[in-house]
Formats: C-alpha cells, structure tokens, sequence
C-alpha cells in the first residue's frame, strides 16, 4: 500500500538550506499534486517548532505530519530523500523524510503500520539509504508489503 502512495511523490536532493526547507520540498509533490494545502505545510513546521523534533522518529528519518483542518484533500505520502543530512533542533540529523497526510484520523493507520515495518528492519533501511531511483525505492517497500 505505501508503494502505490508514493508512486510519484519521490524525490532526491544533494541538501537543503534547513529542516522547515526539508519539510517544504519533502511535501512539495503533495502539493503539487492538489493533495495538501499550504496550509499543512505550515503547520507541519509549527508541530516542530511547537514539540520538539518528535517527528524524527529513527535515527535519520522524519515523518512531518499535522493534523487535518481542512488541510489535507486526499491521503497521500511523500518521500525525500536526501545526500547531505540536515540538522533539526537537538541535534537530531536527517537524511529521510516520509511526509504523511491524512485525509481523516484513521484512514492512515495501515499507511503507519508499513512503514514501521520497513523502520524496524535494518536491511530495509540500508537498502532505502542505498537506493538511488524512485524505482529502487518503490522496489525496497514492495519488498516489505
């Protein structure tokens, strides 16, 4: 189920200038795609700026989320990947983003039940780190799925 989210919503970059600048490109196929608002976008960054870096939730790895006020059209995932980590605050480095928006609040569960099952893997996650093409990507979650 996560593959066929983010058919399309996968991105490389060499780095980014922040982690609010991560978040931003990290959803920017959401975006794009009509499935968000600006909206979300900002309020992804005010979760952060308001609780900490609890969306780095592995070493290396972000899922920006907010909750939905009339944010989010249509749940969708996007992934950003990226070759120069970025510091967020308390010294917690990431090269992995999963954006995440729900629709409603239980429609994403089976969304956060694949992806804990690729976090938990450490050879997932190796082969994530080593992917290099949306199709490697999409190659290591139906692995998983």
């Amino acid at each position: 189920m996560l593959a066929e989210y983010l058919e399309g919503n996968i991105r490389f970059l060499p780095s980014v200038d922040s982690w609010e600048d991560g978040i931003q490109k990290a959803a920017a196929p959401l975006l794009q795609s009509g499935s968000i608002t600006p909206k979300y976008i900002d309020d992804m960054i005010e979760n952060v700026n308001t609780n900490g870096p609890y969306i780095v939730i592995v070493p290396g790895i972000a899922m920006p989320h907010a909750k939905n006020e009339d944010s989010v059209v249509k749940t969708s995932v996007s992934y950003l990947k990226l070759e120069e980590p970025v510091q967020f605050p308390k010294n917690k480095e990431v090269r992995t983003f999963f954006v995440l928006a729900a629709e409603d609040s239980t429609g994403h569960l089976d969304l956060i039940s694949d992806l804990s099952s690729i976090l938990i893997e450490d050879e997932i996650k190796n082969k994530l780190e080593e992917s290099r093409s949306e199709q490697e990507v999409l190659d290591v979650l139906k692995m998983v799925e």
